[in-house]
C-alpha cells in the first residue's frame, strides 16, 4: 500500500514541478561558515536570545517572518532572512505589522539576503528592494525519496511548506550548511488549540515577540470557517515534513539538531544550547 501511495505522490509532484517550478537562485557556496543557526519564532526564542545572544552574534544566522518587529533584530543581524506566506507580498496597507516590517528591513544596514519563493519575486523587489534577494522554488512535494531528493537538489521543489521553517531548514542545506541549529522552534500548537460553544475552533501560536492586536485578528480571520480536523491535518503535513528533510539531510551529508526545550518536532536529535 505504501509503494502505491508513493507511487501516486510521485506523479502528482511531476506534475506540480512541471507546472509550477521555476528557474530560481543558485544559493550553493553562499554559506558563511560550516553552521548555521536558524531563529524560529517561537516564544522559547526569547530566552535563548537572553542566555546566549554572543553565540548569536557570532554565527551565521537566520531570521524569518515578523522578526524584524522585535527589539532584538538590529542587535542581532541575521544574515539571512526567509519570507514566505504570501501576506509579506500582498503590500497590505492597513496591517500595522507588516508596515513595522517593511520598515525595519529598509532600516538594515548590515550585509544580510532576503529570501521569497520566487513567484513573489516581483513583489519582494517592489517592497524590500534594498536588500540582496535571492529566490526559491516552494513547491511542495512528496513520493519516492529518490525522486523527491533529486527535485530538492536542482532547487525545484521542497518538503510540503506548512511553515517558514520548512524552506528555511531547506534552504539552509541548499547554501551549503553542513549543521544546522534549530531555535525557536516549540510548535506546541495543539496545547494551545481549543473549539468554542459555538463550533469555532481557536488556535494561539504565540511568538518570542509580541504579534499586535492587527495581527492576532488577521490570524482568528485566517482560521475561521476551517473545522478542527483541517487544522490538525495541516499539523500533521509540518510534521511530516520534518521527517522528510532528516531523510533528505542524512542523503546529503548535513546534521541537523533541534535546540529547542520542549519543542513538539520529533524528527532531529535534540541539542542544548
Amino acid at each position: 500500500m505504501a509503494a502505491i501511495d508513493n507511487f501516486f505522490s510521485s506523479i502528482k509532484s511531476l506534475a506540480k514541478i512541471a507546472l509550477l517550478s521555476r528557474p530560481c537562485s543558485r544559493l550553493k557556496g553562499r554559506a558563511k561558515g560550516d553552521r548555521l543557526i536558524i531563529m524560529a519564532n517561537g516564544p522559547s526564542l526569547a530566552d535563548t536570545i537572553t542566555r546566549s545572544a554572543d553565540k548569536l552574534k557570532a554565527e551565521p544566522t537566520m531570521a524569518v517572518n515578523f522578526a524584524a518587529i522585535a527589539p532584538e533584530f538590529t542587535a542581532l543581524k541575521p544574515d539571512y532572512y526567509v519570507l514566505a506566506d504570501p501576506h509579506f507580498f500582498s503590500g497590505d496597507t492597513t496591517d500595522t505589522n507588516l508596515a513595522r516590517l517593511k520598515d525595519r528591513l529598509a532600516a538594515v544596514d548590515w550585509p544580510m539576503t532576503l529570501i521569497v519563493p520566487v513567484k513573489y519575486r516581483r513583489q519582494a523587489r517592489k517592497l524590500y528592494g534594498n536588500l540582496d534577494i535571492a529566490t526559491f522554488n516552494a513547491v511542495g512535494i512528496e513520493g519516492f525519496d529518490v525522486m523527491c531528493h533529486a527535485a530538492f537538489r536542482c532547487g525545484l521543489a521542497m518538503p510540503r511548506p506548512r511553515n517558514v521553517l520548512i524552506p528555511s531548514i531547506m534552504l539552509g542545506i541548499a547554501l551549503g550548511y553542513k549543521e544546522i541549529i534549530i531555535t525557536g522552534a516549540d510548535h506546541s500548537w495543539m496545547k494551545t488549540i481549543s473549539v468554542t460553544d459555538d463550533n469555532e475552533v481557536v488556535s494561539v501560536q504565540p511568538h518570542f515577540y509580541t504579534d499586535g492586536k492587527d495581527e492576532e485578528a488577521r490570524i482568528r480571520h485566517e482560521y475561521r470557517g476551517y473545522h478542527l480536523h483541517q487544522i490538525v491535518d495541516s499539523f500533521a503535513v509540518a510534521f511530516r515534513s520534518y521527517h522528510q528533510i532528516a531523510r533528505y539531510a542524512d542523503s546529503s551529508g548535513v546534521k541537523i539538531l533541534n535546540a529547542t526545550p520542549g519543542s513538539f518536532i520529533d524528527a532531529f536529535p535534540r541539542t542544548s544550547f
